[in-house]
């Protein structure tokens, strides 16, 4: 197993072995490498490949710098809107505030303007109740004071009647009766 390990070992090392002549000779792989390396150098520069790869690179170089100018105007532009947004949202919220305020003061007023509605109902209800009571005691004085005569006629009627003679009556009669004929002509 050894044996065979160094004979592909030898093989292996036999390029290497190749380059031991003089460097200026198609025998020699270093100069056949560096003609070769010429050669594609030239062949690079005959179609002018770096020329096109520097162009290609400043396009994209353009391209980069043209996507930064437009992300950088895009972000000024949004940097703007946001600023505009938070000054209207400023001004929504001092509206608000002030919404709030005259509402609030408004709510004041007139939850004082009803108690002083609500004093006057009820003073104006007094009132009319109170009339109602003098009104209804003064119904009743003279409902009494109505009673109370008819009650002392009555009574002095029957008084009458039973004091007063038949002739008397008859006499009371035809001047009540007279009286009424002179008033009424």
């Amino acid at each position: 197993m050894m044996k065979k390990l160094s004979f592909i070992l030898m093989l292996a090392g036999s390029p290497a072995l190749a380059a031991t002549g003089p460097f200026f000779s198609l025998h020699s792989t270093d100069f056949v490498v560096t003609l070769a390396f010429l050669l594609f150098v030239a062949v690079l520069f005959h179609f002018k490949v770096p020329a096109m790869l520097g162009g290609l690179l400043d396009k994209r170089a353009a391209g980069i710098k043209s996507d930064l100018e437009a992300a950088r105007a895009l972000r000024e532009e949004a940097q703007s809107i946001l600023s505009g947004y938070e000054r209207k949202q400023r001004e929504v919220q001092e509206q608000a505030g002030q919404i709030v305020a005259v509402a609030k003061r408004d709510a004041v007023v007139a939850a004082e303007q009803a108690k002083a509605d609500l004093k006057v109902s009820i003073a104006r209800r007094l009132k009319a109740a109170e009339e109602q009571i003098a009104s209804a005691e003064a119904a009743a004085l003279r409902e009494v004071k109505d009673r109370a005569v008819s009650v002392a006629v009555a009574a002095a009627g029957e008084l009458l009647r039973k004091q007063m003679s038949a002739k008397d009556q008859a006499g009371l009669i035809d001047a009540s009766i007279g009286d009424v004929e002179t008033r009424l002509h």
